[in-house]
């Protein structure tokens, strides 16, 4: 059986959590010597057992020489990757989500709104003047790129340097058999980004403002220790690649979900009060982040047999949120789904993810600027296959070229 290795699985997973969920909720990937944690309530129970599952990423693998290269680039020519937040668990984990907590406050997103606004409706009238428009390109993409770019201190034209330095951020995950020569390339491209930040970082230190800088550099109290740049270059690291790309991936699948499901487009549109529970329905029905990696601590007994110490696990959020045991005729795409919420796209327990509000916000935001702005809506031509880049635990969609009538 192919498994999560299988580019076209990884393209197309729905088929394949089925299958191993009708037989068990946690399974062994044999060829890649993975444990996968795909029942909802498995998942969770397992992403708050923190004596059995670690964040802290595993030292017994060998690194492959791009990866060592890559590392030694950062560590010698900039900030080598430090653990924080997402790779270390309590206590070490708590200071930091205790003083992100404060970075992404409700009122803080509420603040943000006017302005993701303001940019999915320029993107949107951009579109609409010209009629068609490669979605992901055009709109899913500089949407959060524009967005964190500004907060970065770059302008809205330069989101596109954002982006390259966001893919170079998740090359080493995205592309596992790059060569030495390809992880050096990256390795500039991050440095070009890590010197930048450091320049923007101790600029906001002394004249602080109301963007995402300023508040991370200023996150302490009086009687708290501030981050070290090493922590902010991280922090930053997670963020920039936690929330551009899964962004952009959730709007564009939630665009294509409703053209493919036109009844549901129509019901949306005749009830914008079901917009946030459409928000909730694309996460679970496909996850932007399919799963996130663990290491076993302690021996785990599990119905599938007993997890040993030090081996890799992944809870798989993707076939959590098809569970048949929580959501009815899961594979179903429903914007009125009484129990959406329930899914697990944002993770569980002490690593929920910390700008899910902003997230949510930012999908809110453009799919009213969608709503508002096109008439019609409809694909411009086949689909090409396949329709993900490959990654293991990502789903970015490669194209999606629109034709659209202006509202």
């Amino acid at each position: 059986m192919s498994g999560l290795s299988d580019p076209s699985v990884q393209d197309d997973p729905f088929e394949y959590y089925a299958s191993r969920l009708a037989t068990c909720p946690v399974w062994h990937e044999d060829d890649i010597d993975l444990w996968v944690i795909g029942g909802l309530a498995e998942a969770r129970e397992a992403l708050q057992d923190l004596s059995t599952f670690s964040s802290v990423p595993s030292k017994s693998r060998r690194a492959s020489d791009a990866q060592i290269e890559y590392h030694r680039m950062l560590s010698t020519h900039g900030w080598a990757r430090q653990a924080t937040l997402q790779r270390t668990d309590p206590p070490v984990h708590t200071r930091y989500r205790k003083l992100l907590n404060r970075v992404f406050t409700p009122a803080a997103v509420r603040g943000f709104t006017p302005h993701i606004d303001e940019i999915a409706r320029s993107l949107a009238d951009d579109i609409a003047a010209r009629g068609e428009c490669e979605f992901v390109a055009d709109f899913a993409l500089p949407l959060p790129g524009i967005f964190i770019a500004e907060q970065l201190g770059l302008d809205r034209t330069q989101y596109r340097t954002f982006r390259r330095w966001a893919d170079a951020m998740l090359a080493l995950a995205n592309r596992p058999q790059m060569s030495v020569e390809e992880a050096r390339h990256e390795a500039e491209v991050e440095l070009e980004a890590q010197h930048f930040l450091a320049a923007e970082f101790e600029r906001r230190r002394a004249e602080p403002g109301d963007d995402l800088i300023s508040m991370l550099v200023h996150a302490h109290g009086e009687d708290e220790e501030p981050f070290t740049m090493g922590e902010l270059q991280d922090l930053m690291h997670q963020l920039v690649t936690g929330g551009f790309e899964t962004t952009t991936a959730a709007i564009s699948k939630g665009l294509l979900l409703l053209l493919q499901h036109p009844d549901q487009l129509a019901l949306l549109r005749e009830r914008r009060d079901l917009l946030g529970n459409f928000v909730e329905e694309v996460l679970r029905h496909d996850s932007p982040v399919q799963g996130l990696w663990r290491q076993a601590i302690c021996p785990a007994h599990t119905p599938a047999g007993e997890i040993p110490v030090g081996a890799s696990v992944m809870m798989r959020f993707g076939a959590a949120n098809r569970d048949p045991r929580v959501f009815d005729d899961p594979d179903r795409f429903d914007i009125t789904r009484h129990n959406a919420r329930n899914h697990a796209a944002f993770g569980f327990g002490v690593h929920f993810c910390v700008g899910a509000s902003l997230a949510r916000q930012e999908m809110t935001s453009a799919f009213e600027a969608i709503l508002d702005r096109f008439a019609t809506i409809e694909l411009a031509g086949e689909l090409e296959h396949p329709l993900h880049d490959p990654s293991i635990f990502l789903r970015p969609m490669r194209r999606l070229p629109l034709r659209v009538t202006p509202a």
